[in-house]
């Protein structure tokens, strides 16, 4: 896909759920990652999806992950995978998304969702509350390794969604770093993840990006 050719898919569940309390290892802890799809359309604010919750704001929500989007043919892969059937919101997603294949998505690149301009920041790094939700402590690695983490996206213009509504790629940067490569560096070397990350929000010039990229294919060969 060029810089400037366009995608399209379409929302099909918009989801929010609310903090609750939960017992883990004994002690009780908090989280929002039970997300249930709702009717009609929310408004998407600069920070989060109207009428939803996060438990820590320090890890959840905020300018750069203010919602989280999750691929209906991902959740097919898993049914399959798990033998379970997973309704819209299980992973936490606030936007169960058709059509739109995440992992390719490029870190910057702008979707118009609804109304919305969204631009995509990283992908999910699950932590434990992922695992007590599908009632597994080992699942959060599963998660990282099988390489199908979604998408946080950040607000460029605020405005709504419900589902139905169309996804349309509107602009994407000249980089090469996709959601997918960044999952995939960061079960490999967490470092070399984050600097990919960091050096996708500038603009490096072509000798900068060979060099990063002889770096990327280094370290992702299998020991």
């Amino acid at each position: 896909m060029s810089a400037n050719e366009s995608s399209t898919g379409r929302v099909l569940s918009v989801n929010v759920g609310a903090v609750r309390e939960i017992v883990h290892r004994g002690r009780v802890r908090t989280t929002a990652i039970w997300k249930e799809p709702v009717a009609g359309r929310l408004a998407v604010l600069q920070e989060s999806l109207a009428g939803d919750h996060q438990a820590d704001p320090r890890y959840h929500g905020g300018p750069q992950k203010a919602l989280y989007a999750y691929a209906a043919e991902d959740y097919r892969w898993w049914e399959e995978t798990l033998a379970l059937l997973l309704g819209p919101g299980t992973f936490g997603e606030n936007l169960t998304l058709s059509g739109v294949a995440l992992n390719d998505v490029l870190i910057g690149e702008r979707l118009r969702v609804g109304t919305a301009l969204l631009e995509a920041t990283q992908p999910r790094f699950p932590c434990w509350k992922l695992g007590h939700r599908m009632g597994s402590p080992r699942f959060p690695r599963r998660f990282l390794e099988e390489g199908r983490a979604g998408a946080y996206f950040a607000v460029v213009e605020q405005g709504d969604v419900g589902a139905g509504d169309t996804v349309e790629t509107v602009s994407r940067p000249s980089h090469p770093v996709t959601i997918g490569l960044i999952a995939r560096l960061n079960h490999a070397d967490v470092n070399l993840a984050r600097l990919m990350l960091q050096a996708a929000r500038v603009d490096l010039g072509p000798e900068e990006w060979e060099e990063l990229l002889a770096r990327v294919r280094v370290g992702t060969q299998p020991a």
